[in-house]
């Protein structure tokens, strides 16, 4: 007959069995693996993944969108507008509204948490300084007759004759690309280059000269010009019943 001490330890490595196995039965959640409410991630790494690196790129540094991981870019945009871009979109353009009080799905503090942190994380204010770069909007009315000098002169080396492209870059007259960025996109890609493509900034266009503040303007407002040519805009003056808003009507 089994002793009372052999029965003491039958009983308790049954225990000691049962207990292991609830431990690690089927659906019983892991530590920590309690699933997160969308609306109350505040982490600026996953928001940014989730909502901005499949056009500005991993870390920011630039895909179908401007590279956001650029000092002159966070020099010429302030918090202020980098926070209304991000909640509000632009309309017209391919850029989207995120916050929810524009359609979008974010919270004012996950807006809040994606703009701050591309700030604290990326910008770099020894590589550009304020006092040194062009205002982000226009100081005076752009002239674009003047526009095709300013072009020739700083532009046309990449961008061929005409901005119908060249050797080291494509058209930027092109009609599809003109009906999906503003003239405040424009003049942001002008001062700001795009780095990541081998675009130079407003200081680097033309050999021993940088690019004025007027020049920037004409320039761009010779290209916004170049949308009068539009298919959709030259049917709509076929029809004057329809109205359409103008892709260069919003910043």
């Amino acid at each position: 007959m089994m002793n009372l001490r052999s029965s003491f330890v039958i009983a308790s490595a049954t225990a000691l069995i049962a207990i292991a196995g609830c431990d690690v039965s089927h659906g019983r959640p892991k530590p920590n693996s309690e699933e997160i409410s969308p609306d109350k991630v505040a982490d600026f790494g996953i928001l940014y993944s989730e909502n901005c690196s499949g056009c500005h790129g991993k870390d920011g540094k630039g895909g179908a969108a401007i590279a956001l991981a650029d000092p002159v870019y966070l020099v010429i945009a302030s918090d202020a507008v980098t926070r209304r871009v991000i909640a509000n979109g632009v309309p017209g353009t391919a850029m989207p509204a995120f916050a929810q009080s524009a359609g979008g799905m974010l919270t004012d503090k996950q807006v809040d948490v994606i703009s701050q942190g591309i700030r604290s994380s990326w910008a770099n204010v020894s590589q550009a300084s304020a006092a040194d770069v062009p205002s982000y909007i226009s100081k005076s009315n752009g002239n674009p007759e003047r526009g095709p000098a300013v072009y020739e002169k700083f532009c046309e080396s990449c961008h061929g004759h005409g901005g119908r492209g060249g050797a080291k870059a494509g058209s930027i007259v092109d009609h599809s690309f003109l009906s999906l960025v503003s003239d405040q996109y424009l003049r942001t890609i002008v001062i700001a280059g795009r780095p990541e493509l081998g675009a130079p900034d407003w200081r680097r266009n033309a050999p021993g000269t940088s690019m004025s503040e007027q020049e920037i303007t004409d320039v761009v407002a010779w290209l916004s010009s170049q949308r009068s040519s539009l298919p959709s805009e030259q049917q709509s003056k076929s029809k004057p019943a329809a109205k359409f808003g103008s892709a260069n009507a919003h910043n």
